[in-house]
């Protein structure tokens, strides 16, 4: 990986050196990653795949993005606030997935709790724990980079205290990365906003 630096693709162009491990993840490095989402259920969708992802590889949840997608209704809040016991069980069974049965329960609570809330209220929630643009150094290396910071720690803590569960401040910053919060494509990168 060349200490973590800035890599020729393909095409020749520089990414960060994660996103040339496997074909999927260039794509999703220069499309999707690091962009902003906003919107409830996109958000939700982020948040349940980053719980999922948790002691795996990213690769592993983006293969199986299209089955979770399926089992879980598009990630619709709504949808999955009203799954029943015989969901859960399918779910439990879905091969399509990641069949851990407290990741599971996490995104049915999850879902519940957020079906409370008022509409727009966890994309507000999410894009007020964004730091300032620009009081971020730039990564040069992905040794840059951190895996926690004080915002994810916040963003974690507000999200416990709402009563949503496997949202740590890892998965937190996890989740800002993914959803353009924080843009920490490296310096050299094709992909980096700014």
């Amino acid at each position: 990986m060349s200490d973590g630096v800035a890599l020729a693709g393909p095409d020749g162009a520089l990414r960060c050196p994660w996103a040339l491990s496997a074909a999927e993840y260039v794509a999703y490095h220069d499309e999707e990653w690091g962009r902003p989402v906003h919107g409830d259920d996109a958000l939700f969708e982020r948040l349940s795949l980053e719980a999922f992802q948790s002691g795996l590889s990213w690769i592993t949840i983006l293969r199986r993005r299209p089955g979770f997608r399926a089992a879980f209704a598009d990630f619709k809040i709504a949808s999955v606030a009203a799954f029943t016991d015989e969901d859960r069980e399918r779910l439990l069974a879905d091969a399509g997935i990641i069949r851990n049965r407290a990741k599971i329960d996490a995104t049915l609570a999850n879902a519940r709790a957020l079906a409370e809330w008022a509409p727009g209220e966890l994309d507000e929630l999410i894009w007020s724990h964004a730091p300032e643009p620009g009081t971020r150094p730039v990564p040069k290396a992905l040794s840059d980079v951190p895996a926690v910071t004080p915002e994810s720690t916040a963003l974690s803590k507000a999200l416990k205290k709402r009563g949503l569960r496997f949202v740590g401040p890892t998965t937190a910053y996890a989740l800002m990365q993914a959803c353009g919060l924080v843009d920490d494509h490296l310096q050299a990168c094709v992909a980096r906003r700014s």
